[in-house]
């Protein structure tokens, strides 16, 4: 299930080069000559060849530690003092030199430390490789590698499949993370113990094994959307019971997040509970505890409508009886909102309204969308609020009857978001636009987006620069998506990777679907 893993992984042996005593600049092998790029051949000796287990200290040549691909622009990160000019790039299979860079000049610094940049996109033959330059040693080692995000992106969508409750979860497919079948008991109501319901289904969320209806409905819709924005990248074969059903194993996954939430509305009111909550005590075992439902919510039932409009949307081609019924739930959902709420000034509102008319063409759903395009606050709230946002981007994307000047002004709004966005990275030591990991993901959310409908090189360049922030060309050097490089979030003292936060793995599935080859 989701949590944060402490165990600590067994140093890579393949930093026999990349990780020496000058690593992480603890007294790297300082030169006295003057080094120019033209003397490439002489080069600057590597680290000695010492296996050990990686310091605390951080290197002072920063890289993402997963690696970078073939034809992609590739860059590290210099952080120290006195920085030289000059750095080199070894194999860290025989330490031979495969090139030499000149650091480029920032006018950034961090913790009183220079920041520099190196450029090796010329290099691109596959293998493992470091970098090395003098007085702060080595980087931690990376590779070159044309499909490098496969097994990283398929990893991170198989997260779900491994966090499934209320079926058994295969060892072929799970590995560690196997389970027999879990909380296949009914489940009874807080608020009315003496009734209890068949809830099981859906991914557990925490280390707790709750599942939550807003938070799955999150994590859901960005998965949709990623699938929408590439879904060339989504394949049938990522390794899920579902795999080669002729349907892409994103939408499986949905799929069946999709069939728990149905049974968390209620039959007679439309209205959708808020959680399944595992009920623990010191003599139960998680996986067999009982589960106890929230009341009803209206957060939970908007949400709930948003999503299985999405997918009754995106789903005919595939199933079009059980999209059908999906969008029949949608509208029970969303019509008891509307009679409950103000749904015309409610952002929730407007995003649920926009994915049932994308859906329907119903024009009560147009009306809550034209209120709010009227609205002096929709520009504020475009820029501001996801919902607003989301639905918006839902409406340019329909083939519905649409308000062309709305459009146009959407487009306006969602460019300004962009630029705002390029500019952040471009002024940033890091290129990224925040270390907070939630911003960061948004931002690219947008820029993806954007790179979807109008497609700019420099857009791709700007994602990828922060998928490397992440994994590990970071202040810190650590990766926070993977857990088998050489220094990782299990480094660190939250050991929380992004893959076991269930809503930003979401956004990571749909930041490296557009870098994905």
């Amino acid at each position: 299930m989701f949590k944060a893993f402490y165990k600590k992984r067994i140093p890579a042996l393949c930093m026999a080069a990349a990780v020496a005593i000058t690593a992480c600049g603890c007294g790297g092998t300082a030169k006295n000559e003057s080094v120019t790029p033209e003397q490439e051949a002489q080069g600057s000796e590597p680290a000695p060849n010492v296996v050990y287990e990686v310091p605390v200290m951080v290197p002072g040549a920063l890289v993402d530690q997963n690696g970078y691909r073939t034809g992609a622009e590739k860059s590290v990160i210099f952080k120290g003092n006195d920085l030289p000019d000059v750095f080199y790039v070894y194999n860290a299979e025989n330490d031979e030199l495969e090139y030499t860079g000149q650091m480029r000049t920032t006018n950034h610094t961090d913790d009183g430390d220079e920041i520099k940049e190196g450029y090796f996109t010329d290099l691109i033959e596959d293998g493992t490789y470091y970098i090395y330059t003098d007085k702060i040693g080595s980087s931690y080692a990376f590779r070159i590698q044309n499909d490098l995000y496969d097994d990283i992106f398929n990893e991170a969508c198989k997260t779900y499949y491994k966090n499934r409750c209320g079926t058994a979860v295969s060892e072929s497919l799970a590995g560690d993370s196997a389970h027999a079948a879990c909380h296949t008991a009914e489940a009874h109501l807080q608020e009315d113990p003496s009734k209890a319901i068949d809830v099981s289904g859906g991914w557990h969320l925490n280390a707790q094994a709750d599942r939550d209806v807003v938070t799955g409905c999150k994590i859901a819709l960005n998965l949709l959307l990623a699938y929408e924005m590439n879904s060339k990248v989504v394949t049938d074969d990522s390794g899920i019971p579902e795999s080669g059903n002729g349907i892409p194993d994103l939408l499986d996954e949905v799929r069946y997040e999709v069939e728990w939430l149905m049974k968390m509305q209620d039959e007679r009111t439309g209205g959708v509970y808020g959680s399944a909550l595992t009920v623990m005590d010191e003599n139960t075992d998680l996986m067999q505890a009982n589960v106890e439902v929230t009341p009803i919510t209206m957060e939970a039932t908007i949400s709930f409508a948003t999503l299985l409009s999405d997918f009754g949307y995106l789903y005919q081609s595939y199933d079009s009886g059980f999209a059908t019924t999906c969008l029949k739930c949608a509208d029970r959902a969303y019509a008891l909102y509307a009679g409950t709420e103000n749904v015309k000034e409610k952002p929730e509102g407007f995003y649920a309204a926009a994915q049932l008319y994308r859906a329907t063409g119903a024009s009560n759903y147009e009306q809550v969308l034209t209120a709010n395009f009227e609205s002096s606050k929709f520009d504020q709230l475009f820029a501001e609020n996801e919902d607003v946002f989301l639905g918006a981007i839902t409406y340019i994307s329909t083939n519905q009857k649409v308000n062309v000047d709305v459009c146009s002004r959407i487009m306006k709004l969602l460019m300004k978001k962009t630029t705002a966005i390029v500019n952040a990275a471009r002024s940033s030591a890091f290129m990224v636009t925040s270390e907070d990991h939630a911003q960061l993901l948004d931002d690219m959310r947008t820029i993806t987006i954007t790179d979807h409908i109008i497609y700019n090189y420099e857009y791709t360049t700007i994602i990828e620069n922060h998928a490397h922030y992440l994994m590990g060309r970071n202040p810190e050097a650590v990766n926070y998506v993977t857990d088998s490089t050489e220094r990782t979030y299990l480094d660190t003292d939250e050991g929380t990777g992004i893959m076991n936060q269930p809503l930003l793995n979401a956004k990571l599935i749909f930041m490296l679907s557009v870098i994905k080859e």
